[in-house]
């Protein structure tokens, strides 16, 4: 019975991968409208409160995403960034979570490193998810028990045994910190401005180790911890716990992404600079 229904789920989420990542790459097309590389956007731009851009492009995607998802998953509740959070998704057991747009400053700015971010959980953990780069011509797609893939070749976490000298992306103050509570060298990558990005090249094995400051929502990051879950890596806290989703606190403390067997020293080398800062 339960190998059944294990194929049962795998087959739902292969075929929800399908359906939301064809729907990132157009809602990627729409934003693609007012992108200029290398210049600034030629959307309209306004402060949300607390004083973080969002652009009209933004809100395009928005509305399509959610009209397409919704039509197509009415049983599933909705959280997305740009939407005002209903707390009746709590009574679903299937959320879609979205980031319209992941790494809105760099889009205005004409920096292609932006993403269309969608996952759809299922009792508070991702079975699909896409992280779309309409800019870099990049997909990061996976479903549960159906491997990661970019731009539909498989794709496998680094290797590296150990964190000397691993490569990193994340705050320049948070790799300082892990590298010296580890006592290694360790090489800070250019940043990435979406972290979902970020998360998707530990992923592919681009990067050994992605790190993420308090704050980040579930929009940010639940698409990338599925893709990072079926190549072979984990996203933690610094207790080492994996995250839970359609919680009523969709923020999260300071992250951690690696390979499953690399994960162990990271998340001791957070903990130790957390103590060592707190001291």
């Amino acid at each position: 019975m339960t190998s059944s229904i294990d194929a049962q789920l795998r087959a739902r989420a292969c075929s929800a991968l399908e359906e939301i990542t064809d729907a990132a790459r157009r809602a990627g097309e729409i934003a693609l409208r007012d992108f200029r590389l290398g210049e600034t956007t030629s959307a309209h731009v306004h402060a949300k409160h607390g004083g973080s851009p969002v652009t009209a492009a933004d809100l395009a995607v928005d509305r399509y995403l959610s009209e397409r998802l919704r039509a197509a998953y009415p049983d599933a509740g909705w959280l997305s960034e740009e939407t005002a959070d209903d707390w009746a998704r709590l009574d679903k057991a299937s959320l879609l979570v979205v980031d319209p747009i992941d790494g809105t400053r760099a889009f205005l700015a004409g920096d292609p490193r932006w993403t269309v971010s969608i996952a759809l959980v299922l009792d508070g953990r991702p079975i699909a998810g896409v992280v779309h780069a309409p800019a870099l011509g990049e997909t990061y797609a996976a479903a549960l028990g159906c491997g990661a893939r970019l731009d539909g070749a498989p794709i496998h976490v680094s290797a590296r045994p150990t964190l000397d000298r691993a490569l990193v992306g994340g705050p320049k103050s948070m790799i300082a910190s892990l590298a010296e509570a580890a006592g290694v060298e360790l090489t800070a990558a250019p940043r990435i401005p979406s972290l979902a990005l970020r998360l998707a090249r530990v992923a592919s094995g681009a990067l050994d180790i992605g790190l993420a400051s308090a704050n980040s929502h579930d929009w940010d990051v639940a698409a990338a911890d599925m893709i990072l879950s079926e190549a072979g890596a984990l996203l933690t806290d610094t207790h080492g716990q994996i995250l839970r989703y359609n919680e009523k606190r969709t923020r999260h403390g300071a992250l951690l992404a690696s390979g499953a067997s690399l994960a162990p020293a990271v998340v001791a080398a957070a903990r130790l600079a957390l103590v060592e800062r707190a001291a």
